[in-house]
């Protein structure tokens, strides 16, 4: 009988649960967007874009030719990127303009500069998200994950409008989350006032997100701008920072090995965003939610027109853009 050494043998199981660990990674990233869509000349607008999902839609976009504008709140790590960008995608149309979402001031300013330099818009993507962060507010005394999440992006694309009917067909995206199911829009106490939960703060705000698209879209039609949301998956991004937790020693050693095999990279989280935003098949759809480039279910609370009119109303007076 042939020995075989211990050595060949430990390696060998290593190998095949390596090999193992990244089939199921690959089937947990999702379905990748294919089709070979050129976005020559386009102009996009992408907030959060220095990284994450934002930073690979940028990428894919720029090596699609698009003009990309990269609206970041950090310029110094949105120029960073950019450098990145252009080089890999040898696309030198990649602007980084300042654009915070805490401050409505902030947007305006970004609002006036781009429309001074764009005639039109074609794509915008509202991708900037905080999680789960600290009790803390917006200039403007909204809590964060609202005021970030929801309120900012409302005021960006209201603000946006015209570029993106002059441009029709045109397209908005919303990044959402499968947390919208868990979400509840607390009319009586919107901005956490009376009580503060960040996990429930957050579910609230991607809610919100699919009741703006949901109602956005009513208001859009005939117009040749489509709104579409979209879930990226679980996806390995920036946004865990402030679960203390997720970045905890423990989670790095023990939890987060074995949750990189199910957790999607930011270039597998990109693919929904950029099928929402590209493919031709979703020309003229609007309203809808998309998930591993399919289309997928909300929840009952996501689909009440009641809500979705009252929190458009709530959004206007607190971004003043009501009267």
């Amino acid at each position: 009988m042939v020995k075989i050494a211990k050595p060949i043998v430990i390696g060998s199981v290593i190998g095949t649960g390596f090999a193992g660990a990244l089939m199921i990674k690959d089937h947990f990233g999702g379905k990748k967007y294919e089709e070979n869509t050129e976005a020559d000349g386009k102009v996009v607008v992408i907030t959060g874009a220095n990284t994450g999902i934002g930073r690979e839609t940028a990428l894919e976009l720029a090596k699609r030719k698009a003009k990309v504008v990269m609206a970041c709140r950090d310029i110094k790590k949105c120029e960073k990127a950019r450098e990145d960008i252009v080089l890999q995608s040898k696309n030198k149309y990649v602007y980084c303009r300042t654009c915070d979402l805490a401050s409505q001031s902030s947007i305006r300013k970004f609002a006036e500069r781009f429309k001074t330099e764009h005639k039109g818009l074609d794509v915008l993507i509202n991708n900037a998200g905080v999680m789960r962060c600290p009790l803390s507010k917006t200039e403007e005394g909204i809590e964060m994950q609202l005021g970030v999440n929801h309120m900012g992006h409302f005021l960006l694309t209201n603000l946006l409008l015209d570029r993106l009917k002059k441009n029709a067909p045109s397209r908005i995206v919303n990044v959402s989350s499968t947390a919208h199911k868990r979400g509840k829009i607390n009319k009586e106490d919107l901005n956490s006032e009376k009580k503060y939960d960040g996990g429930e703060a957050y579910n609230q705000s991607k809610l919100a997100n699919l009741l703006f698209t949901r109602e956005l879209a009513k208001k859009l039609e005939g117009t040749g701008v489509t709104v579409n949301a979209v879930h990226p998956g679980i996806v390995d991004t920036e946004l865990t920072r402030h679960m203390s937790f997720f970045n905890s020693y423990l989670a790095a050693v023990i939890i987060k090995p074995f949750m990189w095999m199910f957790i999607k990279t930011p270039r597998q989280g990109a693919q929904t965003v950029l099928y929402a935003s590209l493919s031709p098949d979703l020309e003229k759809v609007s309203g809808k939610y998309f998930s591993d480039c399919r289309e997928a279910e909300v929840s009952i609370e996501a689909q009440d027109d009641t809500t979705a009119r009252w929190l458009w109303l709530v959004s206007e007076k607190w971004t003043k853009l009501a009267g």
